[in-house]
């Protein structure tokens, strides 16, 4: 059994891991707001932008069109956009989002390119054997179009040369505080759903819609993407802020059961003392 010196010091060393998972939660709680107000907001903006494009391709008469994003082509490669931390520290959210992706590789009959955005994700291609074809790593808190960018681009670029044929995104969707749903959706080619008269807004096309769509589908995949990162931002942060919520409550309650143990330690410690010296004077006695 562990002395009552190496008790104390091992409670010693669970307070400091209190105190720095406490301040950890704090920080991430601080950025919270921000990423999720930018999650939200963003949302509505990619529902707007899949709404337009929904519009405007349906409209548009077969004939007129000619768009590499949106011609459907047989899959040999698959693109995946790959949206992950670079950190740790997040509960099971990299594990699920991991395993989420493991579940679409293997479901893949044909080899599967990585665009990877995370240090998580970077190591699981690798891990993995994917091959990949673009990497970013090192986003800030605060993640611009500008930053976003590259892996848009990177993905287009191989989708029009043929370098892959569909593009899909994988992220973690912020639901809420408590929870982040692992989410796979596919980005090209742009799938048209199906639009009611009531929703056909009879768009007027300058000079002709061809060329509306040569620039609105470039521009839909680097919003969705944008989100994508938006979200798994805020999912992020969340996730750490639950994390070291739990593991600062954990460190205190193994406080309390070790200060326990110390004091029961203590206590016999005492009372044996105590046997002995009454020991010895009885002995002395006789």
């Amino acid at each position: 059994m562990a002395s009552v010196r190496q008790i104390a010091r091992r409670i010693r060393s669970v307070e400091n891991t209190a105190k720095i998972t406490k301040a950890m939660s704090m920080i991430a709680a601080s950025k919270l707001r921000r990423t999720q107000d930018a999650a939200t907001q963003g949302r509505s903006y990619a529902d707007s932008m899949s709404e337009m494009v929904s519009n405007v391709m349906s409209q548009a008469r077969d004939d007129e069109l000619s768009q590499p994003l949106a011609e459907p082509r047989e899959v040999t490669n698959v693109g995946l956009v790959l949206i992950t931390p670079d950190r740790g520290l997040t509960g099971g959210l990299n594990s699920n989002v991991l395993r989420a992706v493991g579940d679409f590789v293997g479901l893949q009959s044909v080899p599967v390119k990585v665009v990877a955005l995370g240090k998580k994700g970077i190591d699981f291609a690798r891990r993995s054997g994917l091959e990949l074809i673009g990497e970013l790593s090192g986003i800030s808190d605060r993640p611009t179009s500008s930053d976003t960018s590259p892996i848009s681009k990177a993905i287009i670029d191989g989708f029009i040369n043929g370098q892959v044929d569909s593009i899909h995104v994988a992220y973690a969707q912020f639901v809420n505080t408590t929870m982040q749903r692992p989410t796979v959706i596919q980005l090209a080619p742009v799938v048209t759903p199906e639009i009611s008269n009531v929703d056909n807004q009879g768009y007027i096309f300058e000079p002709n819609a061809n060329e509306v769509l040569t620039e609105l589908l470039p521009r839909y995949i680097e919003t969705l993407i944008h989100h994508a990162v938006l979200e798994a931002s805020a999912s992020e942060q969340s996730a750490r802020m639950v994390a070291m919520n739990q593991a600062t409550d954990n460190a205190n309650e193994m406080v309390d059961d070790l200060t326990l143990l110390m004091n029961k330690l203590r206590q016999e410690t005492i009372t044996k003392e105590l046997l002995d010296i009454v020991g010895g004077v009885a002995a002395i006695e006789n």
